[in-house]
């Protein structure tokens, strides 16, 4: 189990900005072993895709990197493949995020979980 706590109180911030602040959570298991969780304080009016920029995701996982530049314009999440959402409801990348919102990365899965599940009833 993975505890985060993030204290929101920054003195170097003026009062009247922190009221603009919220906190938004972000969440990422790269495979079994390594996961990735943060706390991050954001301006309202941001949306998913810069929200991944200021966690610096961006630029540590490339491949994330890749995958936004090529959906960027793309308003309905319809793709079978699509990798980021809120509460594990696909969005795209200009969803404006609430106070509270966790913002998930998904991964390809190696196998379709029902056809693993006949083949272990088969075997």
């Amino acid at each position: 189990m993975v505890k985060l706590t993030v204290d929101s109180r920054d003195s170097s911030v003026p009062q009247s900005t922190q009221a603009e602040l919220m906190m938004v959570y972000l969440a990422y298991a790269e495979d079994e072993q390594r996961q990735h969780y943060l706390a991050l304080q954001v301006c309202r009016g941001t949306n998913l895709y810069e929200a991944l920029g200021q966690a610096g995701w961006l630029e540590k996982f490339s491949e994330l990197a890749e995958w936004c530049e090529q959906v960027t314009d793309i308003a309905t999440p319809t793709a079978k493949r699509w990798h980021v959402g809120i509460y594990a409801q696909k969005q795209p990348l200009s969803y404006l995020l609430q106070p509270f919102d966790r913002i998930e990365v998904y991964r390809s899965l190696s196998a379709d979980p029902m056809s693993q599940r006949k083949n272990k009833s088969r075997g």
